[in-house]
């Protein structure tokens, strides 16, 4: 086991393994809908990344640690089908190209292997989460009405408030705020001199058409670590293009694993 103590969903019982990496704020089983068309004949596993959902905190933050952490899930001799979204894809793609033995195949959903700006947005958003807990106040309608302001999307605010968690005769969040704050330069980043070589085995890159964290420009990053990537951009879906299509999502997935 990791050092880091990972929570995991677990759906199927025979096949092959499947493993899902949420992204920033996110938990393992934003995954459900899309894992549950594979879970006949799959072993799929929902995985809450460091930091968040049920899995435990940690002092500091790399992608090369977090990737080691995942990693100890799985063995060599029963490898596994990869796929992260955002930060998760960026942990999925450290483990590949950390420990390549452990990935049959790998699938990065909506994210580049580079450095994008220092994420101030979702700095506003841990702000004003922070803002909440700190207040005496109580319930995630209020919850709601506190983070409008700075989170004005309805689906944005939803996906943050899952990260509520009743304790006793309050409220928490369940993910660690002040080290993902302390990190986000670090969350937005690449560490590219950390993560050097190449993964030989095929990947799967999947870009939303109204996203701009999958670009041209990018091309050349992600085919140098992965040769043998072939990229996939679905319409009508932004960053979150696999609950945002999942029809879609989902039948290219299925080509690319079967």
């Amino acid at each position: 086991m990791s050092a880091t103590q990972l929570n995991v969903t677990r759906l199927g019982d025979r096949g092959p393994i499947i493993a899902f990496c949420h992204g920033l704020f996110g938990r393992g089983k934003n995954w459900t809908q899309i894992a549950k068309a594979f879970a006949d004949d799959h072993r799929v596993l929902l995985i809450d990344m460091p930091n968040h959902g049920r899995s435990g905190w940690t002092e500091g933050f790399a992608y090369a640690d977090s990737a080691d952490d995942v990693a100890a899930l799985f063995g060599a001799d029963d490898p596994v089908t990869l796929i992260g979204h955002s930060m998760g894809g960026k942990i999925a793609m450290a483990i590949a190209l950390r420990h390549p033995e452990l990935v049959s195949r790998l699938v990065v959903v909506d994210v580049s292997p580079v450095a994008y700006e220092s994420g101030r947005e979702f700095l506003g958003y841990i702000d004003t989460m922070r803002a909440w807990i700190s207040a005496p106040r109580s319930g995630v309608t209020r919850a709601d009405e506190a983070l409008r302001g700075a989170v004005p999307n309805t689906t944005v605010r939803s996906f943050l408030l899952q990260n509520l968690r009743r304790e006793g005769d309050g409220w928490r969040w369940m993910l660690n705020l002040d080290l993902l704050s302390k990190h986000m330069s670090e969350l937005a980043g690449w560490p590219a001199d950390e993560l050097r070589g190449s993964y030989p085995g095929p990947v799967l890159w999947i870009g939303g058409a109204n996203s701009a964290y999958v670009a041209d420009d990018y091309a050349t990053a992600m085919e140098a670590l992965f040769p043998r990537v072939r990229r996939v951009t679905i319409k009508g879906a932004g960053h979150w293009v696999h609950s945002e299509q999942p029809a879609v999502f989902v039948e290219v997935l299925k080509r690319f694993v079967s």
